[in-house]
């Protein structure tokens, strides 16, 4: 037990450390310390003390203590039956009123022993010294409006000291039998496991923290936030028929919802329920914890978690059952599940696959190839893969009748990491697999590679907007012991080729089932949309012609390849004053930049503009100037409810930056030196929501000032810009491509003309999922990576040809030309 309740009877002087520590590691009752007498001269003399107001994220913790009184004591949490929370609120005594310009509170969080012995030994109003916290940035403050920090107490090295004041005789005996009623309560209910209320999903109530269970109607796998945390998207129903959006935030991706497919069953503790959009959305909170289970009736009743303990009785069997139930009767899922063997698969088909790795082997830096099976035979011919065997992790050769039965995979872009680290053995499900019928060279093979003709190719096209990508299946999945009586079906040849799964090498990689069955990479035809009456040429034509001045060509030909083939390196910013190009900043830059202001920021005076505005997000200490200024830019957009706010932002971090810009529009961060600045311009000047906007370092003239609302309907990011003497850059696509047609091959540029080409705003692509598909979706079908020459369309292009400045080369750019896509019947 390590609450230290410290009696009026120490006998120790305060400097014999040794026999303070002795006695306190002793089996200490509660007594009561007299009026007058110092609770801290009853602590290691080692200790010292730190005052509330002096406590941030960058505090030395070791050897510091805290004191306050308790004004508010929280409820005792179990997270599990032999693990607990508690959270409690002390205030800075009277003895610190020089030193601190307010009074100030602040949370505690105990967790395990402590946070029991705390709940049982502790009440309001006591005096408490606490020592061997830690500090983190508090989460409600902006609710609670105490101090940006909490102080976390756990393990070995963190104590509670505790002083009571005396009660009066007459409160003596009231209190007397309210702890013994309280004691007996305590001791009847301590054998028992934690009861858990949950709430259907028809009854949340915006802001309530709660306990749900329901059915998965839709999840992503988990993608890299901006921060450190890896983020799950998931949607749930239940018997009210009402559908929820669930977002589950975490660094370690064993903690997340271990989904397998659709109409899984999910448990989840400790979520908190928030209207977003007008739609209620979970979002996981402190102590979250998730079980999963099978959706299918009479499938095993076994949990899938990360969870040493949890808690699972009779009455979350019948919640469980009666889900699968209801689901297995409703409209809920699809009626026919995507997944197929190998056996059922037909040319152009997207499915899900589940089977066993047997071997993979990298083919280039964008491109993996796994060789798996599920011990069906699939009635076309496939692709046949070759590949060096000093390359290959796994066997290199099979028997005939196990070579047959082989599908050759190929992985593609974002996918590529999670397959290399895939063992051979191990069963997977392959979610939004392509058969891709034709006839192909699969690149970075061996020249011995013969072209197949009339084949089967199954790959897996990078992103994830469609739900593809790959899962690792523990062993005790039903789908696994299915699969496993298949292939024990076949010879016992076959059978010792198959790998042994090892538990301990498994990868949890997350993948989800597509919400619907795309067309992948649609037909596309290009269109001019100039007003130029010429003949078209051919390139070597176009490449004799020597232009003088700009000169327009129309060509038909095919694109035989492009550059960058990750489509993400093709988003650039430019200034339309200095006309440079540059790339966009990495968030590790970006973050860097945030840190190093936060470092070195001082003291300032808020500007006489900015002193009436609100400032109701959180001081680093009290009397020191706001964090944020959040200035009302005009009453005339406030009446009418548009975009009215800007808040200048500094001392935070740029995680805490777009943590804060799904609540707040318009964040412009700032640093200061005596009054305030803009950030070094390779990080962003403004967010508005997920955009961000850059301004050209060159051109930019910054000063901090209030922006004029006068005239204007809407602040936009021009006029913030203007404001503050920002010269902001535009997201512009450039890529090169290489033509070929039946004369020559001719490298031209696209950028300018590049928003017409794909129909999508750069700005777009640079925030919106389904604005890169749209891209990626086009250039698959003007330059299949699995596809010949024979299958490119034929494209018609305006090009205007100039000479560089500087060098004098002719160069080539595609102007007025747009890419049609097929309109849906």
């Amino acid at each position: 037990m390590r609450i230290r309740t410290v009696a009026c009877q120490f006998e120790t002087k305060r400097g014999n450390t040794n026999e303070i520590c002795s006695r306190h590691l002793n089996i200490m009752p509660v007594h009561v310390l007299s009026e007058g007498k110092e609770l801290t001269s009853q602590v290691p003399a080692h200790l010292s003390r730190i005052p509330i107001s002096f406590i941030s994220t960058s505090t030395d913790c070791a050897n510091k203590i805290v004191k306050g009184k308790v004004v508010h004591k929280g409820p005792l949490v179990a997270v599990t039956p032999n693990n607990f929370i508690l959270k409690t609120v002390i205030k800075e005594d009277d003895s610190l009123q020089t030193i601190s310009s307010q009074n100030l509170s602040i949370n505690v969080v105990l967790f395990g022993a402590l946070a029991k012995n705390f709940s049982k030994d502790v009440n309001q109003e006591d005096v408490v010294v606490a020592s061997g916290f830690t500090v983190g940035k508090s989460p409600t403050a902006n609710k609670d409006k105490l101090h940006p920090c909490n102080l976390l107490l756990s393990g070995d090295d963190a104590y509670i000291y505790v002083s009571r004041q005396q009660p009066s005789p007459d409160q003596r005996s009231v209190l007397a039998n309210k702890r013994s009623s309280t004691l007996s309560a305590e001791v009847s209910r301590a054998p028992k496991a934690p009861k858990y209320t949950y709430v259907r999903l028809d009854d949340l109530k915006a802001g309530s923290v709660v306990n749900v269970y329901g059915v998965v109607v839709f999840f992503k796998q988990p993608f890299r936030s901006r921060g450190t945390d890896l983020c799950s998207s998931l949607k749930i129903t239940d018997q009210s028929n009402r559908r929820v959006g669930c977002t589950i935030f975490h660094e370690n991706l064993e903690n997340h919802p271990k989904i397998f497919q659709m109409g899984d069953i999910i448990r989840m503790h400790r979520v908190k329920a928030h209207l977003f959009n007008n739609a209620m959305t979970l979002v996981n909170t402190f102590g979250f914890s998730v079980l999963a289970f099978d959706g299918a009736v009479g499938s095993v009743m076994e949990p899938r978690t990360s969870s040493v303990q949890y808690q699972f009785d009779e009455e979350d069997r019948r919640t469980v059952e009666e889900l699968r139930s209801w689901a297995a009767s409703q409209a809920v899922l699809p009626p026919v599940s995507a997944s197929v063997p190998l056996s059922a698969v037909q040319p152009r088909d997207y499915f899900d696959l589940t089977c066993q790795l047997l071997a993979k082997a990298p083919i280039d830096t964008t491109c993996t190839l796994l060789k798996v099976w599920d011990g069906t035979r699939c009635p076309h011919t496939l692709l046949k893969v070759i590949v060096e065997p000093d390359v290959t992790e796994g066997p290199s050769s099979f028997s005939k009748q196990k070579e047959d039965m082989i599908a050759n995979v190929l992985v593609y872009d974002n996918h590529v990491e999670f397959a290399r680290q895939l063992k051979p053995g191990t069963f997977l499900r392959i979610y939004n697999l392509r058969a891709i019928p034709g006839s192909s060279k699969v690149p970075g093979l061996t020249s011995s590679q013969s072209e197949e003709v009339s084949h089967l190719a199954f790959h897996l096209h990078g992103g994830t907007s469609y739900g593809r990508g790959i899962r690792v299946l523990p062993e005790n999945a039903s789908e696994v012991q299915e699969l496993k009586r298949v292939i024990e079906s076949f010879s016992e040849e076959v059978d010792d080729e198959v790998a042994e799964l090892n538990d301990s090498e498994l990868l949890e990689v997350w993948t989800t089932p597509p919400e619907s069955f795309d067309e992948g990479p649609v037909e596309c035809r290009s269109e001019r949309t100039c007003d130029h009456h010429m003949q078209l040429v051919t390139l070597s034509q176009l490449k004799q012609s020597d232009p003088d001045h700009v000169q327009v060509y129309h060509v038909r030909a095919q694109l035989r390849s492009y550059e960058p083939q990750r489509l993400y390196q093709a988003l650039k910013l430019f200034c339309s004053k200095c006309k440079s190009i540059q790339d966009i900043p990495d968030d590790e830059l970006v973050a860097g930049i945030f840190s190093e202001a936060s470092k070195h920021s001082e003291a300032y005076s808020p500007p006489p503009w900015a002193l009436s505005g609100h400032t109701d997000l959180p001081r680093d200490s009290p009397g020191s100037p706001p964090r944020a200024l959040r200035i009302h830019l005009s009453s005339q957009l406030m009446s009418e409810g548009k975009t009215k706010e800007l808040i200048f932002l500094m001392g935070t971090s740029l995680e805490e930056t777009c943590q804060l810009t799904a609540e707040f529009q318009n964040i412009v961060p700032v640093t200061t030196s005596g009054h305030l600045n803009l950030l070094d311009l390779s990080a962003p000047f403004l967010f508005r929501g997920r955009r961000r906007y850059f301004g050209c370092k060159r051109c930019s003239e910054t000063a901090v000032r209030e922006p004029s609302a006068e005239g204007v309907k809407t602040i936009d990011e021009k006029i913030i810009a203007e404001a503050i003497g920002v010269k902001p850059l535009q997201f512009v696509l450039l890529m090169k491509m290489e033509l070929q047609d039946a004369t020559d091959t001719l490298d031209v540029f696209l950028w300018k003309h590049a928003e017409l080409f794909f129909d999508v705003s750069a700005e777009d692509i640079a925030t919106n999922q389904d604005a890169q598909d749209r891209v990626r979706q086009t250039m698959d079908s003007l330059c299949p990576p699995e596809g010949s020459m024979g299958r490119r369309p034929w494209l018609d292009f305006c090009l205007m040809a100039y000479r560089a400045e500087g060098n004098g080369q002719t160069c080539y750019q595609i102007c007025n030309t747009s890419i049609v896509r097929p309109s849906a019947t």
